[in-house]
């Protein structure tokens, strides 16, 4: 790793290239920015076409190695951090590594580099990439919950994890701001739990307004899930409270988040 966690910023933030995937991305060829953004791949969904400028995400597979590769230009954020503008893919790499120093379970990034392109096919302007490991063998939450609806023993610990996981965000001092069932991955753990992981931490921030900023993320998960009875819940919030499944903490909590959904609803 070229820099600490939280001291990135652009446009003076050095490449980064993980030491364990060094050598395989140098035996490819592909660890550089310029070798990396050049790679003719599809991408997996439609290019992102908002903020001024496009973003994309490609899979790349090699030699029995899987990466999501992921190239965006123009698509700036800007902040009292970066009044005049950053990529995305910074913020988001800032926050993958701010994440992973206080122990909670992201993606893995290979390689992260911006630059500033001109006459570039692909386009021109403040460009960036971010390499990082596919989660295969993982499934999506909202996958998980469809695939084991009978088996409540399971679903309890997933719906358990993923509460707990939401509360060492919270008690870490984020707010994930887009806390969707699709944006949290699980897989068995070998005692027999379960394991989890976030992604698509762009929007992340700080979580500045104590109650209220852990109820919206919350809320979002619940609004994405409709699925979930209110059994589910119950179990979902006693792992995020660290609650017996009757205790009245999560009756509270309960009514903050229908508060919450009636508010965003009258909008």
């Amino acid at each position: 790793m070229t820099n600490p966690p939280g001291l990135l910023g652009w446009p003076h933030m050095r490449d980064f290239l993980a030491e364990e995937d060094r050598f395989f991305l140098e035996h490819h060829g592909l660890a550089s920015f310029d070798a990396l953004w050049r790679l003719e791949l599809t991408a997996v969904d439609k290019p992102n076409i908002d903020r001024g400028g496009w973003s994309a995400v490609c899979r790349l597979d090699l030699d029995g190695r899987s990466f999501f590769l992921k190239r965006q230009c123009n698509h700036l954020i800007r902040s009292l951090r970066a009044p005049f503008g950053e990529p995305t893919f910074a913020r988001e790499f800032r926050n993958i590594l701010s994440y992973q120093a206080r122990c909670i379970p992201t993606v893995q990034v290979a390689f992260y580099a911006a630059r500033r392109l001109r006459d570039d096919a692909r386009g021109q302007g403040l460009c960036a990439l971010l390499l990082t490991r596919a989660l295969d063998g993982w499934r999506d939450m909202t996958t998980a919950l469809d695939t084991i609806r009978v088996d409540g023993v399971q679903r309890r610990g997933l719906l358990s994890a993923c509460g707990v996981l939401a509360r060492r965000v919270h008690h870490a001092g984020f707010v994930h701001s887009c806390f969707y069932p699709n944006h949290i991955f699980v897989k068995e753990a070998a005692n027999g739990g379960c394991d989890t992981c976030l992604i698509d931490l762009e929007k992340s921030r700080a979580l500045l307004f104590g109650r209220r900023d852990r109820v919206r993320d919350l809320e979002q998960f619940l609004r994405h899930s409709p699925a979930l009875d209110a059994t589910d819940v119950r179990v979902w919030l006693s792992g995020y409270l660290d609650r017996a499944l009757d205790d009245p903490e999560i009756d509270l909590w309960i009514e903050d988040l229908r508060a919450r959904r009636r508010d965003k609803e009258a909008r």
